[in-house]
């Protein structure tokens, strides 16, 4: 009966995963940084206010510059605060744009505390349309890409920023 027990947990354990993998792979609409067509894909479960997701942004865009075959997801996880939420928004809208490139470096780069007023600052300063950004970080398709990173998250048990899926590894 144990060995049964152990025998049904782990195979639990790999259909979770594997539903996890699965959901972040869904990646239509997530923001993308380096090659789009890259064979390598890296995702990052990321919040604009972790200072270690701040930490390995750069040693990242090192790798993205000396690999030019990996495609790098980011997976807007805004779990540290309410600004977290509305920075997650406005990648996302900016993604929309085709800006979110210059937001997302201005967003990694920045120090200080991220405020809305910020949030909008930078975006604005990454070239982004301030009145289509507004209307898009509201609506239901932004939505349902934070929601469906939350649900990722949760099956794979990244309950953390930064959080990286690289294949079927999580770190």
């Amino acid at each position: 009966v144990r060995d049964a027990l152990i025998a049904l947990a782990a195979h639990e354990e790999a259909e979770r995963k594997q539903t996890g993998l699965a959901k972040v792979r869904d990646d239509l609409g997530d923001p993308v940084m380096g090659n789009s067509d890259g064979k390598i894909t890296l995702y990052e479960f990321s919040d604009y206010n972790c200072g270690y997701c701040k930490r390995v942004f750069e040693p990242i865009q090192k790798l993205l510059r000396d690999n030019p075959d990996v495609r790098l997801v980011i997976k807007e996880f805004p779990i540290l605060s309410q600004s977290s939420l509305v920075a997650a928004k406005a990648a996302i809208a900016a993604e929309m744009q085709s800006k979110f490139g210059a937001y997302h470096i201005a967003m990694m780069t920045y120090r200080g505390k991220i405020t809305d007023d910020v949030v909008m600052r930078l975006a604005v300063q990454a070239g982004v349309d301030e009145k289509q950004l507004k209307l898009d970080m509201e609506s239901p398709k932004t939505a349902a890409i934070i929601q469906r990173t939350r649900e990722a998250a949760a099956a794979l048990e990244i309950n953390g920023t930064p959080g990286l899926v690289i294949g079927s590894k999580v770190v």
